[in-house]
């Protein structure tokens, strides 16, 4: 089972990093930045992996560094309403979908 979460970032994303500024011309600086991702664990545990800088066992890192870089804290009340996939193609799709309702609402959204 897969769960979608969103991380709040920090606004300083927006101008202090080109990719993520490029992925977001809707954004007009009154709504907040996000990541979105998906999840084995809970979006809690996941989190602290992407704050932490964790590594995979095989020494593989496997955190976003805009999340390092920028996290603040996860955002339920924006995924809290979207079922647990139920393998990592649907959890994919998920992602995309929620990264791509968030941007028309005029959110600022990065997504791997």
């Amino acid at each position: 089972m897969y769960q979608i979460y969103v991380i709040e970032l920090s606004k300083k994303v927006y101008s202090e990093n080109r990719k993520f500024r490029e992925a977001n011309p809707q954004f007009n600086g009154v709504l907040e930045c996000l990541y979105v991702g998906m999840t084995s664990k809970t979006p809690q545990i996941r989190f602290s992996q992407h704050l932490e800088g964790a590594l995979s066992k095989k020494g593989i890192n496997i955190s976003a560094n805009i999340v390092r870089k920028y996290g603040i804290y996860l955002r339920p009340s924006l995924y809290q309403e979207i079922p647990n996939c139920k393998n990592m193609d649907e959890a994919l799709q998920a992602e995309k979908d929620l990264a791509g309702k968030l941007r028309k609402m005029r959110y600022a959204v990065w997504v791997n």
